[in-house]
């Protein structure tokens, strides 16, 4: 079911055949030889006639109710109910296995009262849904028959921008729809479709109704599943995002196993590293995550972690930001010990964690705040106030004690840096703000060339935020 997301439309693929005429070709990681464009060809034609077998149709049903609608016969202004309606969806689905669990995307199947599988073969069965995922987009559908085609597997972590992809699905019902492209990048992450968020972008042509179809490589391996494309008018414009196989497998064997996906869980609040920040925790370079918060008794709290740690390195791989550290945890065994490799103050430090299971409500995504400039002293346009019981409970506080921004002057280098009237202060340049007389202590000697190192409580995040004057 085709849904947009800002300018994001989830859809997939369409049209034609694309060939390039090349001396190397690269699938997979692995070089093979391509002596001419005739043999590329019929390498993408056997490649689409060995898949488009297991891929199929998903057709689906939701009962949506519109607006109620006021009624003069009904007494004191009650409103009528309006019946429910039918809402129809289309998207498409991998077979990957023989006894028929097939894998689709959640928004193609969510809600939905009834689910219509068509096979190649143009057969049609009644689909169960098995288990969804929202915060993947990952859905598992079951038919009742055996002996089906299936995609294999293949390996996500191995692909490589550059590396000739197929994206097969039922693009705005056109069924058995074979495109034909490249990797665009890979770790694609921030597209606002999922909350898990690892993509492989894609120039391979997809459109309304792939949601859900098969990506694979020129083996005819499954290396992802088409979700979303990047679009102004809703249609293919060469951008397109896939979930990685291997994060699609492992939340597909959990679904089938206990009816949702269990992740592993830091237990701490992190936020990216920007060009300011990492020369105030004196990083080599722009990457890695800084630990805002510690969960108590969580395993990062467990493993020694202390906050303004910044993550650089886990089990050995370069940690790029945030978003990349959750999926490395989220992907891990629960119990499974890894290494960390921290700056703190300035000095690299490895420490153990043993991983944990994740809550099972949504976790808050830290945002780190960009830095401004201005003339003035850094927080010059700002109003601070000690927190009172009452002045918590006036402005929904989740403390009841410490300092809090009552109001921040626009255009300030405060409000610049992202600094919130609520925000409540824990601590400036690194000291502890138990009080507005601490804070004004260590807040009136700084001129207006200094930086303030801010970390505050934002209705249960926690985040640094820097502020300075020039």
């Amino acid at each position: 079911m085709a849904a947009s997301v800002s300018f994001l439309v989830r859809v997939f693929a369409a049209a034609v055949l694309t060939l390039a005429t090349s001396t190397w070709g690269e699938a997979a990681g692995r070089l093979f030889p391509v002596t001419s464009s005739t043999d590329l060809q019929n390498q993408v034609k056997a490649t689409a006639s060995k898949v488009i077998p297991a891929v199929v149709s998903i057709a689906s049903t939701v009962m949506v109710r519109d607006q109620a609608f006021s009624d003069e016969t009904l007494p004191f202004g009650l409103f009528r109910e309006p019946p429910a309606r039918r809402q129809y969806g289309q998207g498409s689905g991998v077979i990957v296995s023989s006894d028929g669990y097939i894998i689709t995307n959640n928004h193609v199947v969510a809600d939905a009262v009834d689910v219509e599988v068509i096979l190649a073969d143009r057969r049609q069965f009644k689909g169960k849904v098995v288990a969804t995922d929202p915060k993947t987009d990952v859905a598992v559908v079951k038919i009742q028959t055996t002996n089906l085609p299936t995609v294999p597997w293949g390996d996500s972590s191995n692909l490589a921008v550059g590396d000739f992809v197929l994206a097969i699905g039922n693009p705005l019902g056109l069924s058995r729809t074979v495109t034909f492209g490249i990797v665009s990048a890979v770790g694609r992450a921030d597209v606002g479709v999922a909350d898990f968020e690892d993509f492989i972008q894609t120039d391979a042509p997809i459109n309304p109704g792939n949601s859900g179809g098969a990506l694979v490589n020129t083996n005819g391996e499954l290396v992802g599943i088409n979700t979303a494309i990047a679009s102004p008018t809703g249609g293919s414009v060469g951008v397109g995002f896939a979930i990685p196989s291997n994060m699609a497998r492992a939340a597909m064997q959990s679904l089938i196993k206990t009816g949702r996906v269990v992740r592993g869980f830091l237990g701490a609040s992190t936020q990216d590293v920007t060009p300011l920040l990492g020369k105030i925790f004196r990083l080599p370079d722009v990457k890695g995550a800084i630990v805002t918060d510690l969960q108590a008794k969580g395993s990062a709290e467990k493993a020694g972690l202390k906050r303004g740690d910044v993550i650089e390195r886990f089990d050995g791989r370069d940690v790029m930001d945030s978003g990349h550290l959750r999926n490395l945890i989220a992907a891990a065994a629960i119990g499974s010990k890894h290494r960390l490799d921290l700056v703190r103050e300035g000095k690299m430090i490895q420490v153990d964690l043993t991983v944990q299971e994740a809550p099972r409500e949504r976790a808050k995504k830290a945002q780190a705040a960009a830095a401004t400039t201005s003339g003035a002293h850094p927080l010059s346009g700002v109003v601070f106030d000690d927190v009172t019981p009452p002045l918590a409970r006036q402005m929904d506080l989740p403390v009841s004690s410490g300092v809090v921004v009552t109001d921040i002057e626009e255009g300030s280098s405060a409000e610049s840096s992202g600094l919130q009237p609520g925000d409540v202060i824990l601590e400036l340049n690194r000291q502890p703000i138990p009080n507005f007389s601490t804070f004004q202590r260590l807040a009136d000697p700084m001129k207006s060339s200094d930086l303030a190192l801010l970390l505050v409580n934002r209705q249960g995040t926690i985040l640094y935020i820097p502020v300075r004057g020039e």
